[in-house]
């Protein structure tokens, strides 16, 4: 059968393809690590993007921030259709149409912080202001409006703590083999983010 080789061809064409448009738009972020895998066609606001090394972006992202920045740490992994919103519409104004408002309060926008070693479900949407603390998981689909405590797992509409990724004792093992002791996670942060 002829068609399989060609198939095969093609989809080998289309990879490279998107590893060439991968390696011009990685210069196009405000900081990109290595090892960054993302689809060239997926939507961002590439010049207030942080990215740290060994990060995965699934297909149909949209990271968007106007006057804010989105930081992403570490060893994050994003699946399919991840939204991330750094700003939001000044609906304060008497008189006109938001559409029409075109002056922003300092509250309109906030950065966006991931921190290491997360993962974000399918789905998912996080909003301005938010923090994802270190190891934590997201659901897929969930909207996060607020700080998710580390190692924490969160779902729902809004997002709330389902429990803990690993018991404190776990997570203190965890931290030691990941991360030098000046920036493990001590036992009372742990302890305070779960009460």
């Amino acid at each position: 059968m002829v068609l399989k080789p060609i198939g095969r061809m093609m989809l080998a064409v289309r990879r490279a393809a998107r590893g060439v448009e991968r390696l011009f738009l990685r210069s196009q972020f405000l900081a990109c690590g290595t090892n960054v895998r993302f689809d060239p066609r997926d939507t961002f606001a590439f010049e207030n993007i942080e990215i740290g090394n060994d990060v995965f972006i699934g297909p149909g992202a949209k990271f968007l921030a106007d006057r804010s920045v989105i930081r992403i740490g570490n060893k994050v992994l994003f699946g399919p259709n991840v939204t991330i919103i750094g700003g939001d519409h000044n609906a304060s104004v008497i008189g006109e149409f938001m559409h029409d408002v075109k002056i922003k309060r300092p509250e309109d926008d906030a950065d966006v912080t991931v921190e290491d070693d997360v993962w974000v479900g399918g789905g998912a949407t996080i909003l301005k202001g938010v923090r994802l603390g270190r190891g934590c998981i997201v659901a897929a689909g969930s909207i996060v409006t607020r700080e998710v405590s580390p190692y924490s797992i969160v779902a729902g509409v809004p997002a709330k703590v389902v429990r803990p990724r690993f018991n404190t004792d776990e997570v203190l093992r965890h931290e030691a083999a990941l991360y030098p002791e000046a920036v493990r996670l001590p036992r009372e942060v742990l302890t305070r983010a779960w009460s």
